[in-house]
């Protein structure tokens, strides 16, 4: 999986990188500003991607698709197709920019809108990253949590360098009966819950 990258795809990945750093560099505070995973979190989340069961992949909050293009290549090695959420309009231009730039297209389906609108036709989740704004953190966790099949995860971004924001989902997700759930102090932190 990480030893075949297509170049396209790189390339995308180490321009959204260089953006990133300039960004976190100049304190921009502009919409457009990418808050991304680091490359170490792509790569982790690949990996549980790739290991997830059977199931509907969902990744909430795209951003201009870094995290994306990590699971594309996952997958690329299921032969599944991800669907990717983002409601800003000017980073779903960028989001769309990157799939064709990285030429993921067939493997990923970008829905402008917010995921909540859609949550309702979930059915069965075999893998959900979420990466938004940490406001709707609790309300994703909620709609996402009962469609997980046996084994699916749900991995949220953020655990630890917004702790004080999202404890109470933190909390909630360890005393769920639903999942068994850890935070891998990985890039920002991920919670990961898989349905028991």
């Amino acid at each position: 999986m990480f030893r075949d990258i297509p170049e396209a795809l790189t390339l995308r990945m180490a321009e959204l990188e260089k953006t990133d750093t300039r960004d976190r560099v100049d304190g921009t505070q502009h919409l457009r500003r990418l808050r991304q995973i680091p490359p170490d979190t792509g790569r982790f989340l690949a990996l549980l991607a790739a290991s997830a069961p059977d199931g509907d992949w969902i990744e909430i909050g795209t951003s201009a698709g870094y995290s994306t293009m990590w699971l594309s290549l996952a997958c690329r090695a299921r032969g599944r197709v991800l669907t990717t959420y983002e409601i800003l309009e000017e980073k779903a231009q960028l989001a769309t920019q990157t799939i064709t730039t990285a030429m993921i297209g067939d493997v990923v389906h970008l829905v402008h809108g917010d995921f909540l609108d859609h949550a309702d036709s979930l059915k069965s989740v075999g893998f959900c990253f979420l990466d938004a704004e940490k406001d709707i953190y609790d309300r994703c966790y909620e709609a996402v949590v009962p469609h997980l099949v046996p084994g699916g995860l749900l991995i949220a971004d953020n655990a630890v360098s917004h702790e004080a924001d999202l404890q109470p989902m933190i909390d909630k997700a360890m005393a769920d009966e639903r999942v068994d759930a850890l935070v891998v102090p990985i890039g920002t932190g991920e919670l990961i819950c898989r349905r028991c």
